[in-house]
């Protein structure tokens, strides 16, 4: 029978996030072993913290409703889009502490002065008893809340805003060689005073490797604007590609589209066909060519991303284009040449 962290933290399946928030900070004060000496208290701490860490994370608990602690840890429980999940905690409970607490220990701003061996009793979360204190409480204080590193206690850890995105638009001929592209981007940031904010500009510098597809994405982590209450969002870039005047793109191979004649088709004709390197390749066609019929010409599209020394192939995709209209003689001498 696996782990029941529902129980572990006091609530019943279903709660709300703000109520996992409350019992772990509530019961993570309680049993943190700097304060509670009892033999049990460094591993209920743990326990705690676990708990913590599953049921606060959307995915985990998600997986861990349906299949219990064994189908999370075990790899049992499919992801997202059938994707394989597999959890292990970490073990560090006093990281799930600090991340949650926004890196302060809350216990310093009203026992800092107490001797590190005194024992202490939580019953509660002792953070709350002071919540009511302010003018009505004790004459000539503020309340409280506005104690410097009060709120930021009290609060939970900081969320990373979502991440920004852009289109990154390149052309064949840069997806070909690689390149080099500077964005210049405007973000909010700190001042050293960690209140108020200033305008900066950045520049990021993007090295496209030679056959990047369209998609791949750019990430600048945590560059995005900063306040006092967030973690910066990350910038991500996408490619797109730029719509090119004569070739289309497929994946490493690049699409020509010869036009010719009816006539070139049935009877053959030769052919200049253009690269992406500036060169012309010729080609000799003697064959009857179908319409929408292809050709290949092996090594003349882009650079695969992973093999830059091999490239895709260029593509050669005819389209044959038919006479409007034929004279009463032209008809009868196509009955005659054709076949039926």
């Amino acid at each position: 029978m696996g782990k029941d962290y529902y129980k572990i933290l006091g609530i019943q399946k279903g709660t709300a996030e703000d109520e996992i928030k409350k019992a772990y900070r509530k019961l993570a004060l309680k049993y943190h072993p700097d304060k509670n000496k009892s033999p049990d208290a460094e591993e209920r701490f743990k326990e705690i913290a676990e708990a913590y860490d599953v049921l606060s994370d959307p995915k985990k608990r998600e997986i861990y409703d349906q299949f219990g602690e064994e189908g999370l840890k075990g790899g049992g429980g499919g992801g997202p889009n059938g994707t394989n999940f597999q959890y292990t905690f970490h073990g560090d409970p006093h990281a799930v502490f600090a991340e949650f607490f926004g890196g302060r220990n809350p216990f310093d701003i009203f026992f800092g002065q107490r001797n590190g061996d005194e024992e202490m009793e939580i019953d509660e979360d002792p953070l709350s008893s002071f919540s009511g204190f302010g003018m009505h409480g004790m004459p000539g204080m503020p309340s409280m809340g506005g104690m410097p590193g009060f709120q930021r206690a009290r609060t939970a850890a900081k969320k990373q805003d979502p991440p920004v995105t852009h289109e990154l638009k390149v052309s064949l001929e840069e997806i070909f060689t690689g390149c080099t592209k500077k964005m210049k981007i405007r973000r909010k940031r700190l001042n050293p005073d960690r209140q108020t904010m200033r305008q900066e500009d950045t520049i990021l510098t993007i090295d496209i490797k030679k056959g990047w597809k369209e998609g791949t994405k750019i990430t600048f982590p945590k560059q995005g604007d900063e306040t006092a209450n967030n973690i910066p969002a990350d910038i991500i870039f996408v490619l797109k590609d730029k719509p090119h005047p004569v070739f289309k793109r497929s994946g490493s191979d690049i699409i020509y589209v010869a036009k010719i004649t009816l006539r070139e088709a049935l009877c053959g004709c030769t052919l200049s066909i253009p690269t992406l390197d500036k060169k012309t390749h010729t080609m000799v066609l003697k064959d009857v060519i179908q319409p929408g019929s292809q050709r290949r010409i092996s090594g003349g599209g882009i650079p695969l991303p992973k093999q830059p020394d091999h490239r895709g192939d260029l593509v050669i995709e005819f389209q044959v284009h038919f006479p409007e209209s034929l004279s009463n003689a032209t008809r009868e001498k196509m009955k005659e040449l054709l076949p039926l």
